[in-house]
C-alpha cells in the first residue's frame, strides 16, 4: 500500500509540473522570462517559509547546510534551468509536447542515475528491458507529437 501512495503522489507531482508550466509560460509572456522566474522562486520562498512557520519547525537543519556537499546546492541552479526551459518551450511548441519531451527526457535520465547510483542514491540492477520500456515511451511521445 504504501508504494501506491508514493505513486500516488509522484502523479500528483507530475500534474503539477504540467500546470505550473502552463501558469509560468503565461507569467513570463507578460512580464518577461526573467522577470517571472525571479517572481516565481521569490514566491515559492515565502511558501515555504510560511509552511515552515506553520509546521512550527525549527529550522535546526540549516545547522549542517556546511555538511552538503558543494555539487548539491546545483539543484538550485538547475531548478532556474528548468523554468526557464519550460516557460521558453510552452508557448512555441505546446504544454503537451514539451511535457512530453520532458518526460521522455527525465526517464532517460532518471534511468542513468538508478542504473549507477549517482550521488549516493540507491543503485537498481539495470535491464535491458528497461530501454524497451524507454523505446515504447518515446514512440509513443512520438504519435502523441503528430500533428
Amino acid at each position: 500500500m504504501p508504494n501506491l501512495l508514493y505513486l500516488g503522489i509522484a502523479a500528483l507531482s507530475g500534474a503539477a509540473m504540467a500546470v505550473q508550466g502552463t501558469l509560468n509560460s503565461v507569467f513570463g509572456k507578460i512580464v518577461g522570462i526573467w522577470e517571472s522566474i525571479l517572481v516565481v522562486h521569490l514566491v515559492g520562498t515565502v511558501a515555504v517559509l510560511a509552511i515552515m512557520i506553520v509546521m512550527g519547525m525549527n529550522f535546526s537543519g540549516f545547522s549542517k547546510l556546511a555538511q552538503v556537499p558543494w555539487y548539491v546546492y546545483l539543484g538550485g541552479v538547475l531548478n532556474v534551468v528548468i523554468v526557464f526551459t519550460v516557460v521558453s518551450s510552452m508557448p512555441k511548441i505546446g504544454v503537451g509536447n514539451a511535457t512530453t519531451a520532458i518526460i521522455v527526457t527525465q526517464i532517460l535520465t532518471a534511468t542513468l542515475i538508478d542504473c549507477m547510483g549517482v550521488m549516493g542514491m540507491k543503485k537498481y540492477e539495470f535491464h535491458y528491458i528497461d530501454l524497451l520500456g524507454v523505446l515504447l515511451l518515446a514512440i509513443g511521445a512520438r504519435i502523441l507529437l503528430i500533428e
